[in-house]
């Protein structure tokens, strides 16, 4: 009878501590997959409380809506017309004959349109001098339109088409403005906005990279020294602003290569250093000065010149024709010579020498390396002002 109750007992007491592992085990279960259900939710939004500091902020793409307000009111849209008559226009005969009908008289009418940039409270725009027209013996019509849609007559200042730059005055003050960043601080791949009136839609801003720096042998102008961007630009943008991430003006938009006509990602903008040079020069005198040695061509070389020539690689500008009356043909240089060397300056190809030779302080002397048949030389050349 006690074997028996003993026996009773111990299996009462087994299944109570069996119950009570039984239970906290599917406590501790439940307990786990409640956890495993929050954890994605908190991964995802995680208190800030909790999140540890490593020194830096975390941020989403740049926003440039601000930037962009304060931009767009200083770029306008530009139109130019430009009537060219014939020669025979103020001939009685033909005034008889023809009366004052444009196209029996030869006259031609040409219309460009393009964007610029407001440089100054007091109303200096700053353009493309393609966007005034090729020819100027025409005196052309500028209409200047404000973001504000008022349309202003715009007085031509100046044209460089050594830079491809122009400068148009509107009688207007109080203007917004962007101001001038330093371009030789541009770095490849930092962002930039270009804005302007592609295709006449008005203040439109596309955004992109720089994607190089001193682009030239472009064949867009004599003077070139590129910024390379890979932000839209269009037939209609030229003229307009290239901006950086601050709101200042790096470049102005010119050109784009395309197969097309169209956006290809490459464009290219003056850079803003040397657009503010030839805009003061502009401003100041109407022309832009610049160093010369006088009527002087040059040429790229080819593998076979250098050969020919006796040279070990193609850098320098070969000298293919030149006026005997000029100050390179008075100091020593000859038709045949390769310039390899400007004050020092190591030249590439005849594009660097020609900026160079601008940009040279006009009364002051150069130090010019060339090679003659093999032998080089070291002249000095007195620099002029270049009659362009």
């Amino acid at each position: 009878m006690f074997r028996r109750f003993t026996f009773a007992a111990l299996m009462i007491v087994v299944g109570f501590v069996g119950g009570m592992v039984l239970t906290g085990r599917l406590r501790l279960a439940d307990e786990s997959i409640a956890d495993g259900v929050r954890s994605p939710s908190l991964a995802a939004t995680p208190d800030p409380s909790r999140v540890p500091q490593t020194g830096g902020a975390v941020s989403g793409p740049r926003d440039f809506a601000d930037v962009t307000a304060r931009a767009v009111g200083a770029v306008v849209n530009i139109s130019s017309q430009t009537v060219t008559r014939s020669p025979f226009a103020n001939d009685p005969f033909w005034q008889f004959f023809f009366g004052g009908d444009e196209g029996m008289m030869g006259a031609r009418r040409s219309t460009s349109l393009g964007s610029g940039v407001v440089v100054s409270p007091d109303g200096y725009v700053v353009t493309n001098n393609h966007v005034i027209g090729e020819s100027l013996r025409g005196n052309p019509e500028i209409n200047v339109v404000l973001p504000d849609k008022r349309e202003l007559r715009g007085k031509l200042v100046g044209t460089d088409q050594m830079t491809d730059i122009a400068l148009v005055k509107i009688s207007v003050r109080g203007l917004p403005v962007i101001p001038w960043a330093d371009s030789s601080k541009l770095r490849v791949g930092q962002w930039v906005l270009a804005i302007g009136s592609p295709f006449q839609l008005n203040q439109t801003v596309t955004l992109g990279i720089i994607s190089a720096l001193s682009r030239r042998n472009v064949g867009l102008s004599e003077y070139e020294d590129f910024v390379q961007t890979d932000a839209a630009i269009n037939p209609g943008n030229s003229g307009g602003a290239l901006i950086d991430e601050q709101g200042s003006l790096v470049g102005i938009n010119t050109a784009i290569l395309s197969e097309t006509g169209g956006y290809q990602g490459i464009g290219f903008a003056v850079p803003s250093n040397l657009a503010r040079r030839v805009v003061d020069e502009l401003a100041r005198n109407g022309y832009v000065r610049r160093g010369s040695m006088g009527m002087l061509q040059v040429a790229g070389l080819t593998t076979g010149d250098a050969e020919y020539l006796g040279l070990g690689d193609t850098h320098g500008a070969y000298v293919t024709r030149m006026a005997r009356s000029s100050a390179a043909y008075q100091a020593g240089i000859r038709p045949g010579d390769v310039i390899v060397g400007f004050n020092g300056v190591r030249i590439e190809d005849p594009s660097q020498l020609l900026r160079l030779l601008a940009d040279s302080k006009i009364g002051s002397t150069a130090t010019v390396e060339v090679t003659r048949r093999g032998r080089r030389m070291e002249l000095r050349v007195p620099i002029t002002q270049g009659t362009d």
